[in-house]
């Protein structure tokens, strides 16, 4: 338990000291691996079994090296196991992502706040209003509070740096494919349920870590209120949770791929605003420690027990 805790501030200390690489990081590789068994495979198989056979040849050669790697010497599991949820996380980027638009949206400069949130939305931003803006920047940190946190620290908890490598390629995978488009209606049918799948857990934690360390009664009811009218069974709870800790209102008319789709409300209390926006990345790294407080705690406990036990 104590060398669970050490990896796991080394690998969060390792995020917010360099952040992500900025040339060569492996999910870009990664992502042209994908895209390469995409094109190959699915013209031969364009149906749910090749989808899932692209999902496992997609992963599997990568996971089998980690493990392998791993137990390439009695210490390797340290160098693997920090490196790997190092490049699992995502809480640096995701914060500078957002100061990228919170500040020209506080400073009004609503053309470059529209441009920035372009960038990690799947959304239309072009015609997006100030409190639009917001809206989207506000949803995008807490869902990827989930994907790119969280989940990654979850799965690292449960299996080691294999499974913080896991999560976040099957994440990807997701973004990739997982879309119910004429393209990926069955192809990336295998990548969108198996991320619900790995999914299902660190989501209900991330809302509860976010209920914990926000608006707590706010953030529980709109969990059980809000999120059972969301499509995903996972963004649902997450983005309620976090709208209700903030104590903003989110959800409503959204424009993707040129259509207007009307998504149920989220959250309670006033519209976003830039600061909301700061307000949802102190939520996910104060969610951090908490997560990182709570494993110390449990490595004391071990050896006092056992202390007590022989007392």
């Amino acid at each position: 338990m104590i060398s669970l805790f050490v990896k796991l501030a080394a690998g969060i200390a390792l995020d917010r000291l360099l952040g992500e690489p900025r040339r060569w990081h492996p999910l870009i590789g990664f992502g042209r691996w994908a895209g390469w068994l995409e094109a190959h495979l699915r013209p031969l198989l364009p149906n749910r079994v090749g989808g899932l056979l692209a999902w496992a040849l997609a992963i599997g050669p990568w996971l089998g090296l980690a493990l392998v790697l791993r137990e390439s010497h009695p210490l390797a599991h340290w160098v693997i196991d920090i490196g790997l949820l190092y490049l699992a996380l995502g809480a640096r980027s995701l914060a500078q992502h957002a100061e990228a638009i919170a500040a020209p949206l506080a400073a009004g400069d609503l053309d470059t706040a529209r441009v920035r949130v372009g960038w990690i939305v799947s959304r239309d931003t072009r015609a997006l209003d100030a409190a639009g803006v917001a809206k989207a920047g506000t949803e995008s940190v807490l869902e990827n509070g989930n994907d790119a946190v969280f989940g990654a620290l979850f799965w690292f908890c449960v299996a080691g740096g294999a499974g913080a490598l896991m999560f976040r390629l099957a994440n990807t995978l997701d973004a990739m494919w997982g879309y119910r488009t004429e393209r990926f209606i069955r192809f990336g049918w295998a990548a969108a349920r198996l991320d619900d799948v790995l999914n299902w857990a660190p989501a209900r934690l991330t809302a509860l870590t976010y209920a914990l360390i926000g608006r707590s009664r706010d953030a529980l009811r709109c969990w059980r209120s809000q999120a059972p009218a969301w499509d995903s069974p996972n963004a649902g709870p997450v983005m309620a949770a976090g709208a209700g800790a903030l104590g903003v209102q989110l959800g409503g008319a959204a424009i993707y791929h040129g259509r207007e789709e009307q998504r149920p409300p989220l959250g309670c209390g006033k519209a976003p605003d830039a600061a909301s926006i700061r307000a949802a990345v102190r939520l996910m790294q104060h969610g951090m420690l908490l997560w990182l407080g709570t494993i110390a705690i449990a490595a004391l406990s071990v050896p006092l027990s056992g202390l007590l036990g022989h007392a």
